[in-house]
């Protein structure tokens, strides 16, 4: 069968691949085994990428491989080795991809009468065979590693330079096999920036039903690719034309023609699609991106005709939104973090108002509601918001003020509580009931510990709070006042720090 290849050599040499890498193909080979790269890491060489993941394939058994390697697990249906490579340190991220490698037996399948998985998988001896079974011709090449030589039977090499999906074979069969193909198909457009051949497309749009038939834990895995892709906007185009998105996120599809005016330039569908974009431009993570997409989902149930302001209102969008949003994310099978995270997004997009008449307190609120941890992630997705207007500035003053403000509530106060002794131990120390004398000496204290911060420990104030009992009243009142003042301006201080930072007032 290897007269059928198309075999090319000198293509990727050996040092661009990592010694942890070629060691694995020399193990099996120097016992007597064929061993190829394959699927998504020949793809990435092939367009000059680091692989996220390293894949072999070889006419070794699963129980021949694990003979080879010292440190393996096998725990699927599909003959698919874990092979650990031990002296590469689980917390070791750079270069965690290393770390472990599949490989797996050439292999055949039978029919797939569910549209999911083989009725059957068969170990094979044929390379051939097995990248027969794959599903686009750019993941069907295979790389020999010691002889740098590229086998690909179905030109997946000009596929990849052309930048085009195409199904191995008969595309309705590769479709039919397994329906989850359909969305990979649309998640590379997205995160390769590919088109999908025209014969490859047309049975994407015949069998896009089948996708029904799917777990919708493996279209959610899907999506999420997509929406972590650098275009995601492009495959939420591409799964709507095809009509993927009818069983993926039909409530998205509402907002297509729902007008908005007033600052938006685009109806509801686009401006959701270019907030998330905005997001992914950004390098966000998931749930900021979800929350971008989804943040006004609830518009379109929402929508008024207002005679007085002759426009469309949309009163309360967010917390219709945000309950729609909590069940697309329930039944794409989110976890609950996920679908926390992004709901609360959702739900207080819309916190701001005028700048000149929110307060702190209110911020302080919207802090409580959401958590300081993902108050943050809010004001991306205000961000997204207003990108996804058609505005070209991300951080308007209004916005500025509104992180300067946030920062303020957050943080931390300049309080006589932060002195490692409080009022009840001071008068302990001096034997003294409560007075005004206590706290004279609490801002006395203070006051040395905001001059040299190092002052600030149990033995220190205890010494220095004995020798402030000691003053004169009028003596011990004058330093408790200095205290006081000193604490405002620390305060000041502190704020215009803060809001310099953002370039606000």
């Amino acid at each position: 069968m290897l007269s059928l290849f198309h075999v090319q050599h000198n293509i990727m040499p050996l040092l661009n691949i990592p010694p942890e890498i070629a060691s694995v193909a020399s193990t099996l080979e120097h016992a007597g085994y064929e061993a190829y790269l394959v699927g998504g890491c020949t793809r990435d060489l092939l367009e000059g990428k680091t692989p996220k993941d390293w894949d072999f394939t070889t006419n070794a058994t699963p129980t021949e491989i694990i003979e080879l390697f010292p440190h393996t697990f096998y725990e699927n249906d599909y003959g698919t080795v874990g092979v650990v490579n031990e002296s590469i340190p689980e917390d070791d991220a750079s270069r965690a991809t290393l770390r472990i490698v599949e490989v797996t037996p050439y292999r055949t399948e039978s029919t797939y009468s569910d549209f999911r998985r083989p009725d059957r998988v068969e170990f094979s001896k044929s390379l051939y065979e097995d990248l027969q079974r794959r599903d686009f011709t750019m993941n069907a090449i295979a790389y020999n590693v010691s002889k740098d030589e590229l086998i690909d039977p179905y030109n997946g090499v000009d596929d990849i330079k052309k930048r085009t999906i195409r199904a191995v074979g008969d595309p309705h069969l590769r479709f039919t096999e397994d329906a989850l193909r359909v969305m990979r198909a649309v998640r590379f457009v997205a995160q390769l920036d590919f088109t999908i051949e025209d014969k490859t497309l047309a049975a994407v749009i015949t069998h896009t039903p089948l996708v029904e038939k799917i777990a919708m834990e493996r279209v959610r895995d899907e999506f999420s690719k997509m929406i972590m892709s650098t275009k995601p906007m492009e495959g939420i185009l591409v799964l709507h034309r095809v009509g993927l998105l009818n069983y993926v996120c039909p409530e998205l599809i509402e907002g297509l023609g729902c007008e908005q005016k007033g600052i938006h330039i685009y109806d509801v569908w686009e401006h959701n699609l270019r907030s998330l974009q905005h997001a992914a431009d950004r390098a966000w993570p998931l749930h900021v991106r979800l929350g971008a997409l989804l943040h006004d989902v609830g518009k379109p149930a929402s929508r008024r005709w207002s005679e007085e302001k002759k426009t469309w209102t949309f009163h309360g969008h967010e917390v219709i939104g945000a309950k729609m949003a909590k069940k697309i994310l329930e039944r794409l099978r989110y976890s609950k973090d996920i679908v926390q995270k992004a709901t609360l997004l959702v739900r207080y997009h819309m916190f701001f108002s005028d700048i000149e008449a929110i307060t702190l307190s209110a911020v302080r609120r919207i802090v409580a509601n959401v958590g300081p941890d993902l108050v943050w992630d809010l004001m991306h997705v205000r961000a997204c918001d207003r990108i996804g207007t058609g505005r070209p500035q991300e951080t308007p003053y209004r916005l500025r003020k509104y992180h300067s403000m946030i920062e303020e509530a957050m943080r931390a106060p300049v309080s006589v509580k932060m002195l490692k002794i409080d009022g009840a131990k001071i008068m302990e120390i001096i034997g003294e009931p409560p007075s005004p004398r206590i706290g004279a000496i609490l801002h006395a204290l203070f006051d040395e510990v905001l001059e040299e911060p190092e002052r600030n420990t149990v033995e220190w104030l205890t010494n220095a709070a004995k020798e402030f009992a000691a003053l004169p009243h009028e003596a011990l009142a004058s330093r408790g006042e200095e205290g006081k003042r000193s604490k405002a301006e620390a305060e000041e201080r502190e704020v215009a720090e803060i809001r310099s930072k953002y370039k606000v007032k």
